[in-house]
């Protein structure tokens, strides 16, 4: 239960960040951040993976990055969605 906690929060980091840096943050709120920041680390890994990258494994600052990155990228393609 506390891993699960764990990475909502981390999640909910690093979509609050994605969302500051793409100039979105006040328009979504901590449900909509914990989603990106969760899909955006999905994102992220599978991005670094399909370049031959490995990917970090637990929570580390490189983690967050990649996490962040793919948020970004998220965001980015709901933009292009809409």
């Amino acid at each position: 239960m506390i891993n699960f906690i764990t990475w909502l929060i981390f999640g909910a980091l690093a979509g609050w960040v994605a969302s500051i840096l793409t100039g979105k943050n006040r328009k979504m709120g901590a449900l909509a951040n914990i989603v990106i920041g969760i899909f955006g680390a999905f994102i992220g890994a599978g991005i670094l993976n399909t370049l031959g990258i490995a990917v970090p494994q637990g929570f580390s600052l490189t983690g967050f990055l990649v996490a962040v990155g793919g948020a970004v990228a998220l965001i980015f393609a709901t933009r292009l969605v809409r």
